[in-house]
C-alpha cells in the first residue's frame, strides 16, 4: 500500500525527468476529468496534485516518490481548446514526449470521465498507445455521480468501441474520488505491475 508520497521535480522536457531506476507510473486524461483529486485519493494525500477549477492547469510532468520505490507521474491533460493552439501543441508534444519515448514509463493509466460516451479525442489517444505498444489501463472516474447501471452501461460502451479494434480489452476499473472507490483495486493493480517488474529487473 502507498505509505509515503513526496513531491520530487516538475519537468519541462523529457530530458528532465529524474533519471534514475526507480519505475513511472503515470497518469493521463483530457483536462477536468478529476486527475488531481484521484491521485490525491490514491495518495491519501490531500494536497499532493494540485487541484484547480481551470481545466488544462496541469502543464508540466509532476514526479512524485512513493514509498522510496517508484514514481507516480501526474502527466498534464489534453484536449482542452481554451489555452490557445500553440500552448495546446506545446502540451502534445509533452505528452507524447514522455509517453512514447521516455524509457522510464513503465505503465500509463488514462482516464475518462464515466458521465460522457466514448470521446472522440480519448479513443485516438488511446489508439495511439495501442500501436506504438504502450502498456495502459483505463480508469472510469467520477463514478458516484452515476448510478450502478448508468456506470455499466457507460463501461460497456467503452467496452464495445475499443472491441472494434482490440483483440484484448486494456483493465478498466471505476473510482470517485470523493467517495474512495476504486482505491483498493488501482493500487493493488500497481503492486501486481511493480511485482513483475522488480521480478524482471533482477
Amino acid at each position: 500500500m502507498i505509505n509515503k508520497a513526496v513531491f520530487k521535480c516538475s519537468s519541462e522536457k523529457i530530458s528532465q525527468v529524474p533519471k534514475d531506476s526507480l519505475p513511472d507510473i503515470a497518469f493521463i486524461g483530457r483536462s477536468n476529468v478529476g486527475k488531481s483529486s484521484l491521485i490525491n485519493m490514491l495518495t491519501k494525500h490531500k494536497g499532493l496534485a494540485k487541484v484547480s477549477a481551470t481545466p488544462g492547469k496541469t502543464r508540466l510532468i509532476n514526479h512524485f516518490t512513493i514509498n522510496d520505490s517508484w514514481y507516480l507521474v501526474d502527466l498534464p491533460g489534453y484536449g482542452y481548446a481554451r489555452t490557445g493552439k500553440s500552448t495546446r501543441n506545446t502540451f502534445a508534444k509533452i505528452i507524447t514526449d514522455y509517453v512514447f519515448k521516455c524509457e522510464k514509463m513503465h505503465f500509463l493509466f488514462v482516464l475518462v470521465d464515466s458521465r460522457l460516451e466514448p470521446q472522440k479525442i480519448d479513443l485516438e489517444f488511446i489508439e495511439q498507445l495501442g500501436m506504438n505498444g504502450v502498456p495502459f489501463g483505463i480508469i472510469f472516474t467520477k463514478a458516484d455521480k452515476l448510478s450502478k447501471t448508468q456506470l455499466e452501461r457507460s463501461v460497456s460502451a467503452y467496452q464495445k468501441r475499443l472491441s472494434e479494434q482490440w483483440e484484448e480489452l486494456p483493465p478498466m476499473f471505476t473510482s470517485s474520488s470523493e467517495k474512495g472507490t476504486g482505491r483498493d483495486e488501482i493500487v493493488g493493480y500497481i503492486e501486481d505491475i511493480l511485482k513483475d517488474f522488480n521480478k524482471d529487473s533482477k
